[in-house]
């Protein structure tokens, strides 16, 4: 670890796909800061199983588009859905550039899979593990980098701001048990999602919104915040701590849902959102905390080569997927709403950005469909790293603000980003602004 220089070009904040793709697609001649709380592995990035969705062709933009907005209920931006879509090509083949590995066909074909709510398979995987191969190679690439420095275990506090711009970052360093303001002509935030401030969840605990309290309480406008997406089907535990997913990729390949019968109750190729009120309410109607997962459809060979890590987990659990079924629960997993930004990824405060999970640029709508999650989050990030390069403009050093001075210790200023979020996620979703919860504070 190098020590944090008081002013970079750039400064991103996150090390999941969309702090990473962001940092790769910068000028090579501007000094780049990535910064996350621990170790980049503790990035959601890393645990997305199913796979990248790709658009085949021409032929299939009309039900691909169609698939995206009937997931998110029409509210979702048609502007960013098209971008999204006509971009998904150009994403993998910068992916493959990076060394990504996606299964292919014998005759060298990518081999695609299905997920509900898509009305043909276009998902392009690697095993169950499609999040962990494509961060790892993001990271090889960007650590290669001379101009950018990855500093884990320093955690953003504040952003550093006039109220007409912002000029940079608060940051804690863990090891140091030491602040400090680090300053750069722009900044990206790509925090990933909220789910750590919640518990019962498939996130990281330190994926707590962060960025999102943070940006509410500078005024930066924040879209659907009570826009957060339950997944179905994860594993059920009586244990603490991050939830496990089974990746709705199993169902794709033909497993399904059974009640405490053993009967199956719901088309499991549905939207998350229509599967997950099926499975609370076989739930409530069976008065059991669980329903069922059987995976013995899937044929053997394909479960095992496919699904290796979900195979390997139920294991662990004491579960054999090959022989019986496994109890599943929904859970906290995804956010659509975030930091308001255009298609572009600039907030509506000068020199701030934001990509990835913790920005809403109304691409998912009101309920995300499965696999467009990665697409999204990398293909914004270039987008954003693009329009920086575009518009590049130093800041005036002499006019450099002062960062407001941080009250108590970090986890102390942690804990409260996370109170705030909760507070606005309550406010939405009682019809309320949360854009106004802060109105007036100095903060």
């Amino acid at each position: 670890m190098a020590a944090l220089k008081e002013k970079y070009d750039i400064v991103i904040v996150g090390a999941g796909v969309a702090g990473l793709n962001c940092a790769l697609n910068l000028p090579r001649d501007k000094s780049v800061l990535i910064i996350c709380k621990k170790n980049p592995r503790q990035s959601d990035s890393y645990l997305a199983q199913g796979g990248i969705c790709m658009l085949r062709g021409d032929y299939d933009y009309d039900e691909y588009f169609d698939d995206t907005m009937r997931a998110g209920h029409y509210e979702n931006n048609p502007a960013a859905v098209e971008c999204m879509i006509k971009g998904s090509r150009e994403v993998i083949a910068d992916l493959e550039e990076c060394g990504v590995d996606f299964r292919k066909n014998s005759d060298g074909t990518y081999a695609f899979t299905r997920e509900g709510g898509h009305s043909s398979p276009r998902i392009l995987f690697h095993e169950d593990c499609t999040g962990k191969e494509i961060t790892s190679k993001l990271m090889k690439k960007v650590s290669k980098l001379s101009n950018v420095q990855i500093e884990p275990y320093n955690v953003m506090l504040d952003i550093i701001t006039d109220g007409e711009k912002c000029e940079g970052v608060v940051v804690y360093d863990i090891k140091e048990k030491a602040t400090k303001a680090v300053y750069a002509d722009y900044t990206v935030l790509a925090t990933g999602g909220v789910g750590g401030a919640f518990g019962n969840t498939t996130n990281f605990g330190v994926v707590s919104g962060d960025a999102v309290a943070i940006a509410l309480r500078h005024g930066v406008q924040v879209d659907n915040v009570n826009y957060i997406q339950i997944h179905p089907t994860v594993l059920y535990s009586k244990k603490r701590g991050r939830k496990f997913l089974i990746s709705e990729s199993v169902r794709g390949e033909g497993a399904v849902l059974l009640d405490k019968n053993f009967k199956r109750f719901t088309d499991e190729l549905q939207p998350r959102d229509v599967v997950k009120n099926a499975v609370l309410a076989q739930m409530e109607k069976d008065g059991t905390e669980f329903v069922w997962l059987d995976m013995r459809p899937v044929p053997k060979e394909e479960l095992a080569s496919h699904f290796p890590q979900i195979v390997k987990r139920c294991a662990e659990e004491g579960y054999d997927v090959f022989t019986q079924p496994v109890p599943v629960v929904p859970a906290i997993h995804y956010f659509m709403g975030g930091i308001h930004i255009d298609l572009n990824g600039a907030t509506t405060l000068p020199r701030l950005y934001a990509a990835g999970e913790t920005a809403c640029n109304g691409v998912h709508g009101k309920n995300r469909l499965a696999s467009n999650s990665l697409l999204e989050s990398l293909l914004f990030a270039k987008r954003a790293a693009q329009d920086i390069a575009k518009n590049y403009s130093p800041l005036d050093k002499s006019g450099y603000v002062k960062p407001a001075k941080e009250v108590g210790g970090y986890k102390h200023i942690l804990n409260g980003l996370k109170k705030d979020l909760r507070r606005a996620v309550e406010t939405a979703e009682a019809g309320g602004d949360p854009n106004l919860l802060f109105k007036g504070d100095k903060k």
